[in-house]
């Protein structure tokens, strides 16, 4: 036994193992011998290994004694042990619960929809959608330029903000840039099945209900008087009008005048199928701002 630990404690744990199979076979066959105790190999794992000396009738032993490698510490183990060595056959509930990425993709969901993480992250989200959709179906929501119909005030790809209160309490004036579904006659002059006669449009009130509207010399008169149009691509190469603008309808036109299908081809916008008024350019970045619009 003192052999045995000297070499224990002295040695590198690569050669102490080595060292101590060849003592314990050593001291299996002395043991033999003398008709004393054996020893015998009880457990040997990748974490542990175990030499215990075997008890006889002729010496009787209160305990076992065990080698660990981890530790390299000789110390008693209990015969009431249940699980002597320190070998691990025990084994936990978790252990046998499969982990979260070996299971199927909807038993994951599944399992994340029970957690209290999962209901906590629905509930969040439900809330941020139901918010997200009342703010774009009352308030304010988001719009793309496709065309260059109100070139230079808006460029394709601009992206902007439509509000969609103030329509409910204040009435048009001229010159508000709106975005609007388009009127039966605007439907009438692209067909009824084409795409662009489902798709909401965006131009400039330039005559409000009760005004009188020409354009002549390339020029925009509301009754009679010649209106200041700085947001205009250039003159219009048109005639249009006069006309009366009816109750309940706005006249609206593009700001690119020779480059837009509008109101002076199909006629009078009716005010209800106002969506709301343009607001501001949220993208690209350098665009931002409410330039051209008033």
């Amino acid at each position: 036994s003192l052999l045995l630990l000297s070499q224990v404690m002295i040695m590198p744990s690569s050669k102490k193992i080595l060292k101590c199979v060849a003592l314990a076979s050593l001291g299996l066959n002395v043991s033999n011998l003398l008709g004393v105790a054996a020893f015998s190999s009880r457990a040997i794992s990748q974490k542990s290994f175990r030499i215990a000396p075997h008890t006889t009738s002729q010496l009787p032993v209160a305990g076992e004694m065990q080698l660990v490698n981890r530790n390299t510490r000789l110390f008693a183990v209990d015969n009431d042990d249940p699980n002597p060595g320190g070998l691990n056959q025990w084994e936990d509930e978790n252990d046998r619960k499969k982990s979260f990425n070996e299971i199927g993709f909807f038993d994951q969901v599944q399992e994340w929809f029970a957690s209290d993480e999962g209901k906590e992250d629905v509930k969040t989200y439900t809330t941020s959608l139901a918010v997200a959709l009342l703010l774009r179906l009352l308030i304010i929501e988001p719009r793309y330029i496709p065309s260059l119909s109100m070139y230079p005030t808006f460029e394709v790809g601009d992206q902007l903000a439509v509000e969609k209160v103030t329509k409910r309490i204040r009435p048009f004036s001229r010159n508000e840039v709106v975005v609007f579904n388009p009127p039966q006659a605007f439907r009438e002059i692209v067909g009824d099945s084409s795409r662009k006669a489902k798709e909401a449009l965006i131009k400039r009130i330039v005559a409000v209900e009760g005004d009188t509207v020409e354009v002549k010399g390339g020029k925009l008169y509301v009754n009679g008087v010649m209106q200041d149009e700085p947001f205009t691509a250039e003159d219009a190469a048109y005639e249009f009008g006069p006309v009366l603008v009816p109750p309940g309808d706005v006249l609206v036109l593009g700001d690119n005048r020779n480059h837009s299908l509008d109101g002076h081809i199909w006629g009078f916008l009716p005010a209800e199928n106002v969506i709301g008024r343009a607001v501001f350019v949220y993208w690209p970045p350098w665009r931002v701002g409410t330039n051209g619009m008033y």
